[in-house]
């Protein structure tokens, strides 16, 4: 028969109150074996707060105290906005609490199971804001390791921030030995902790099998797999961007040693460095790839105008299109045919760096081809207009079509921007 304390009803919790008065318990935030975390009031702030009580007498073994005393000792010494605040922990009719700021929002847990997964935009302000707050532990001396990153252990705030909770499995000394109790969610856990061994790629691994399981709905071991590492290609389909397929295939690689342990690099390595405002979300796509987008966006039309306004003869420009276009087959055999070929065969015998050079190889050829095809389609469009003698005629319906279709859907606020 089990010694924990029985479950308290509503009633009797939402009459409590602790530290002497000073806590005025609301409601029950959520329960589990050991104890539950509490709603409640603090009556000197007027703020709203969660508890995490502790039933010491009700625990399992003395680890299972251990990491609750741990918590809260390593939430004592931090400070991070995509962290919850520290306000105090002690001890009370054999109990432990823990003290933290309430963080208004839901878990990406909570949205999965609504049937609310996050866009792009989301996803990608969740891998920066990720990234800071890993680097932010992973700096610490020691290192903090969070072992325990998954969607209920992220919430996702009205302001569209993210924050990550629940550091009752946070592993605060790395022994030269290894030998860490083997702590996390089946899923979610790096395949070195399933060993004992936590390290900084560990939470790494965490936060990109938390991206994937709220893109595709799926728990990460359902998905589809090669080897022992998620086939994110197969998991998130063939409409995936490339450089997210890309990104999330390295932090999600089985090797801890050819997994990135610096999650902010990797996503600066693929979607350009974060924008620089203040409290702005970040882009959708690749910074470098909207920066190009909004540059054509400016600048097309006055090439288009230019080529319009010169004497040039018609047979310079079929020339020039003819020139565009071979250059465009060479750039899709070269880039996107051969050298992925030659390079991903040579990573057959040399490794997985090559099959990745390979990878790049493709994403430049398809950079390539995209600004040789704005190209042609601008000495198309001149070519036409001069045919017809309307030099410095403006935008016709189906050339804005072209431009738009041309620049891969622009958002609404870029094209507002342009047409001013």
């Amino acid at each position: 028969m089990s010694d924990a304390p029985p479950s308290e009803s509503p009633e009797r919790l939402t009459s409590e109150s602790l530290r002497d008065g000073r806590y005025r318990v609301l409601g029950v935030l959520g329960s589990g074996a050991q104890g539950e975390t509490l709603e409640a009031e603090d009556q000197t702030t007027g703020a709203r707060v969660a508890i995490k009580r502790f039933h010491v007498r009700g625990a399992k073994s003395w680890k299972d105290v251990e990491l609750a005393e741990r918590e809260a000792r390593v939430l004592s010494q931090l400070s991070h906005p995509n962290l919850p605040r520290y306000i105090e922990h002690f001890e009370e009719n054999g109990a432990l609490y823990l003290v933290i700021e309430k963080i208004e929002g839901r878990t990406l847990g909570e949205l999965r199971r609504a049937k609310l997964g996050l866009t792009q935009r989301q996803l990608l302000r969740f891998l920066r804001e990720a990234g800071e707050t890993l680097r932010y532990l992973h700096e610490r001396a020691p290192p903090l390791i969070h072992r325990d990153i998954k969607p209920s252990n992220v919430i996702l705030k009205a302001d569209g921030s993210f924050v990550l909770v629940d550091f009752g499995s946070v592993r605060d000394r790395l022994r030269p030995e290894g030998g860490s109790t083997v702590v996390g969610t089946f899923g979610y856990m790096a395949p070195e902790q399933f060993q004992g061994r936590s390290l900084p790629a560990s939470d790494v691994y965490g936060v990109a099998a938390t991206a994937i399981a709220c893109l595709t709905g799926e728990e990460p071991e359902s998905l589809p797999h090669r080897g022992l590492g998620v086939d994110v290609a197969r998991a998130l389909g063939a409409g995936a961007p490339r450089p997210l397929v890309a990104l999330l295939s390295e932090l999600l690689e089985p090797d801890p040693d050819r997994r990135p342990a610096d999650l902010s690099r990797a996503v600066a390595r693929y979607f350009g460095p974060e924008p620089a405002r203040a409290g702005s979300e970040p882009p959708s796509r690749p910074e470098r790839h909207e920066r190009s987008r909004r540059h054509a966006a400016s600048e097309l039309p006055r090439a288009r105008h230019a080529w319009r306004s010169a004497p040039a003869a018609p047979l310079v420009l079929i020339v020039v299109l003819v020139g565009l276009m071979l250059a465009r087959f060479a750039t899709f055999g070269l880039f996107r045919v051969l050298l992925p070929l030659m390079l991903g065969l040579l990573a057959l015998f040399f490794g997985g760096g090559l099959r990745r050079a390979a990878e790049r190889m493709a994403e430049i050829g398809e950079l390539g081809e995209a600004a040789l095809r704005r190209a042609a389609t601008s000495v198309q469009s001149t070519l036409r207009a001069t045919n017809k003698r309307r030099p410095r005629q403006r935008f016709r319906v189906e050339d804005e079509a072209e431009l738009e279709a041309e620049l891969d859907r622009e958002t609404p606020r870029s094209r507002r921007a342009r047409r001013s």
